[in-house]
């Protein structure tokens, strides 16, 4: 098996079901949501067709959904898009219009009153800019500095505007509320300016009595880039948009924010998760080139937890030769992940709890005794979690009862969940080495650690760790 998670987005399509069933098939963890482009009828549509296959397959892949969040975007324009050319003048206008090459409305207008003159504004991924030269009483005057093709809803890049009223949307909260109906296992929170954005979203979770849902926070700007010291605290993990701050922040300092966010999340147990950026896909090419290989074999080796799959799987010509070839990529290049490295950096951890410690020992015990897996036994997943953390060389078997654990556990580096009949100390062992028989492979005279909380369902902490051989 592989350590590393692998995340693919979905949208529907005539063969949506084929598509997960393949996904699934090849080894996808989780399944993700983007709620810029989709209705609730269409989420509901995808979410019961990975129940199904979940239920068929005996899997338990999991279910993220992504907020759009309070984006700055153009409106529609009279033929779905318009051409900019460079050095004409056009204007946003604070009402709704109908845009063309002349001008757009936006749907944010309070944003752009608060520009500044020769503020910067990027559209296409960045592949327009404008600049603005004047302030009306009804529009903001922009001279466009690099041309090109806007469309409807095309997202608009402001560094210099933050939000001045409530971070969450009627639209977001509504999606929340539909991803809390829905059980859904991730909530990806978008465009965030500070960890007050990611508190007001626990507070919905909490009002609707959610303990489920972990909160993935997104570093796409420089605004959550400023405060990401506080943000890794309060979300259960981070998630580097690396293609949206590259176009927010100059692309040279990308590399030096992505390895402050992996560091901070390995300093606070927190998931760390990066886009892939896999761009030769999206040009109908069926391989990577050397520099993306390369940096998906870099990530890999900072034992990240998971990639995000975005336009990799939704637009390239073949979803799941992609996936294929991108898990090829992540299995060769674990090989050079420095785990006692890793190890070395946690003792210098504070652990100050009977969990943590003996998190560590185990740790420690496959370093020196070249054990083949560890044997989690868990009812909540938190042990699986601190020891996910320590990047021990050999696979995290997570065994629980619960599904909402297991399903809660698929973004943990190194950790394989699987469900178990009942917590029997004794038989453990032999009834998760049957389940997880064609993941990973175990011989006679093969150290296995078996720790968790004994006896079973009564002590709600860790306090014992047993070395077997097979």
């Amino acid at each position: 098996m592989e350590k590393t998670k692998l995340i693919a987005t979905v949208n529907v399509n005539p063969e949506l079901e084929k598509q997960i069933k393949s996904f699934i098939k090849t080894g996808i963890d989780v399944i993700r949501l983007n709620m810029s482009y989709l209705s609730h009828e269409q989420c509901d549509k995808i979410i019961n067709i990975i129940n199904k296959v979940n239920e068929e397959f005996n899997t338990h892949v999991a279910t993220m959904l992504d907020l759009e969040g309070p984006c700055l975007r153009t409106g529609e324009f009279s033929n779905g898009m318009a051409y900019l050319n460079q050095g004409d003048k056009i204007r946003i206008f604070h009402k709704k219009t109908i845009g063309n090459m002349t001008g757009f409305s936006v749907n944010y207008p309070e944003m752009i009153k608060n520009l500044k003159f020769h503020s910067r504004i990027k559209l296409s991924k960045g592949n327009v800019e404008l600049l603005v030269i004047e302030k009306g009483l009804d529009y903001t005057l922009c001279e466009v500095i690099k041309g090109g093709e806007v469309y409807d809803h095309s997202k608009m890049y402001m560094q210099e505007v933050k939000l001045n009223h409530k971070f969450l949307t009627e639209r977001d909260r509504n999606d929340i509320i539909y991803a809390s109906k829905r059980n859904v296992d991730f909530l990806v929170i978008s465009a965030i300016s500070s960890s007050e954005d990611v508190l007001e979203v626990n507070d919905l979770l909490i009002e609707l009595e959610n303990p489920h849902t972990s909160l993935l926070a997104k570093i796409e700007n420089k605004r959550a880039v400023d405060d990401m010291d506080n943000i890794v605290k309060v979300a259960d993990g981070l998630i580097l948009d690396r293609g949206d701050l590259g176009i927010d922040l100059p692309v040279e300092v990308v590399p030096n924010i992505q390895k402050k966010l992996i560091d901070k999340c390995y300093d606070k147990g927190k998931l760390a998760i990066i886009t892939a950026e896999f761009n030769s896909f999206l040009l109908k090419k069926t391989v990577p080139n050397r520099a993306e290989v390369s940096d998906l074999a870099n990530l890999v080796s900072e034992a990240i937890d998971a990639i995000m799959l975005t336009s990799e799987t939704t637009i390239s010509l073949n979803p799941i030769s992609t996936v294929e070839v991108i898990k090829k990529i992540i299995k060769s290049s674990e090989a050079s992940i420095d785990y006692k490295q890793f190890f070395q950096k946690s003792l210098e951890k504070d652990k100050k709890s009977i969990t943590g410690t003996i998190s560590s020992s185990v740790a420690l015990s496959v370093n020196e005794l070249d054990c083949k897996a560890i044997i989690v036994s868990t009812s909540r997943g938190n042990t699986a979690k601190i020891i996910s953390n320590l990047k021990p060389a050999c696979p995290i078997i997570a065994a629980t009862k619960n599904s909402e654990v297991i399903k809660s556990l698929q973004l943990c580096f190194g950790v394989l969940p699987v469900d178990i009949d009942g917590f029997n100390i004794d038989n453990i062992t032999s009834e998760v080495i049957e389940k997880t028989k064609d993941e990973i492979t175990l011989s006679p005279g093969d150290k296995v650690i078996i720790t968790g909380g004994y006896p079973f369902k009564k002590v709600k902490y860790t306090n014992f760790m047993k070395i077997e051989e097979i």
